[in-house]
């Protein structure tokens, strides 16, 4: 690559990036290969769905939305992305003129963003011409499998902290910047507290905060002055860092004097904490509590940080550990312990005469058969207002529960199964119309709170537990069931 290329292509990445151009080569070559043989036209279905939930856990959480959505309405080619394509010697010249006009007209339809979620079900729906409906693949999936991911490790590890305050302190350890964050707007939208990463907090309206850094200690020549520098820079938000060197034999008892001449200057000991970011967190914990209280600092707060997760956080409580926030960085905004989320992009119709004909793709692994056709989810909830499965049926298929309703387990279909005294909400909505958002901005404040209130009031506290959570029923109705049924006889 030439200097001048080079020098260009970092002032893209770096200033104005068009992102449309962030998809697999695969998808340029087919679309091509469809505009060539006058298909580019023709009206499909894509659908969105996972297969496993990560980590073995009941449910995952949709995030990500905002992002498609932005990504899709503003799709276009530039004149150097022509000519990069061109250079290529793949590619039709007619077809690179329809690039160069190119713009989505199609329709896409999505869950919330924040929905709790389940295996197998169709998160969001693209129906659009053909080469529309292919090119979007790549980001649409990158942006859903990333912060669905992230959101739902951000949900266990906050439910492993069972109501202590949770920090995402992820960024540099992140990927890269963009996994930073979407990466803190995920963990937010999974219930953490705030971030530490400036420019989420700016972006997305996330609480920011932070504590010091061991640089700060190292830089004077003792620990002491080191803390009184910076109660005396921060005296409404003085967490002290205690493990630069010694946490019970030094850093402690430096941060009570520190904590003791601030209150005789009559600072309130309610903005007074330490963070501890080594060692045995559970015993350093449990000994710096009965310091600072000893000391008469009841509410001085104990901060902790270090390759915390659901995991480590679960252990250092049940060993009695003593903390009131944890800082959770690299295994939650990598997700390390499962980090892929899984999410695909499967056909699922074919405009033909008219009439959406479904089509399904039979794999030798039964996980892989895919659920055909436009169809409609609707979640089921009971008369406590708990939900007890969701409902897959075809687009339009009227679901009355104002009686029994009868239904499909897919896997249990010889046994009678019906719903009674039962209500429904549809989880799929319009976000675009004919290319056109509809879809108005949710602040991610709410999307945050449409979690929370999920969790606390419709999804059973048994799907929620980490150790053999109860699996949440993906249903179909019968005509739904019996159509799936003679695709995949047909296919014999």
């Amino acid at each position: 690559m030439s200097g001048g290329m080079e020098k260009k292509t970092m002032r893209q990445q770096s200033d104005a990036r068009n992102i449309t151009m962030m998809m697999d080569l695969y998808e340029l070559t087919m679309a091509n290969g469809y505009f060539l043989q006058e298909n580019a036209k023709t009206r499909v279905s894509f659908d969105v769905f996972y297969r496993k939930n990560p980590d073995g856990g009941g449910f995952a959480i949709f995030a990500g939305l905002e992002q498609v959505v932005e990504y899709i309405t503003n799709m276009h080619f530039e004149e150097e992305d022509i000519t990069y394509l061109r250079s290529l010697n793949l590619f039709d010249e007619d077809f690179l003129e329809y690039l160069r006009n190119f713009r989505f007209h199609g329709d896409v339809y999505a869950f919330p963003e924040g929905t709790v979620m389940y295996p197998d079900e169709p998160i969001i729906t693209v129906v659009a011409d053909l080469v529309e409906a292919q090119i979007v693949e790549t980001e649409l999936l990158a942006q859903v499998n990333h912060q669905s991911l992230i959101a739902t490790k951000a949900r266990r590890i906050v439910w492993a902290a069972d109501g202590r305050s949770v920090s995402d302190f992820g960024a540099r350890r992140a990927h890269n910047n963009d996994a930073a964050i979407y990466g803190a707007r995920a963990a937010f939208i999974g219930g953490v507290n705030g971030t530490a990463t400036v420019s989420a907090g700016q972006y997305f309206g996330i609480p920011v905060g932070g504590t010091m850094a061991h640089s700060w200690v190292m830089y004077y020549k003792d620990e002491l002055t080191a803390f009184r520098k910076f109660a005396e820079v921060y005296p409404d938000n003085c967490v002290l860092l205690v493990d630069t060197y010694d946490v019970l034999e030094s850093g402690i008892p430096n941060a009570i004097t520190v904590f003791k001449e601030m209150r005789e200057k009559g600072i309130n000991s309610k903005y007074f904490g330490i963070r501890i970011d080594s060692g045995d967190l559970a015993y350093l914990t449990k000994k710096t509590r009965k310091m600072l209280d000893d000391a008469g600092f009841p509410d001085a707060k104990i901060v902790i940080s270090n390759s915390l997760d659901e995991f480590t956080i679960t252990s250092i409580l049940s060993q009695g550990g003593q903390v009131d926030s944890f800082g959770v960085g690299e295994r939650l905004i990598t997700s390390k312990s499962e980090p892929v989320f899984g999410a695909v992009y499967k056909l699922s119709a074919v405009e033909e005469n008219g009439k959406m004909e479904p089509r399904i793709k039979i794999s030798e692994t039964v996980a892989k058969i895919t659920n055909p056709g436009l169809k409609d989810v609707y979640r089921i909830f009971n008369e406590e207002g708990h939900a007890v499965a969701d409902l897959l049926v075809n687009a339009g298929e009227e679901v009355d529960l104002s009686k029994p309703y009868r239904f499909v387990d897919p896997e249990s279909p010889w046994k009678k199964r019906t719903f009674v005294n039962c209500t429904a909400r549809k989880l799929q909505v319009p976000v675009i119309r004919k290319g056109e958002r509809v879809m108005s901005v949710v602040p991610t404040t709410e999307i945050a709170a449409y979690v929370k209130r999920q969790l606390r009031e419709e999804i059973w506290k048994e799907e929620q537990r980490f150790e053999n959570p109860h699996k949440h029923y993906l249903d179909m109705s019968v005509d739904y069931y019996n159509m799936k049924m003679r695709m995949l006889e047909e296919s014999r």
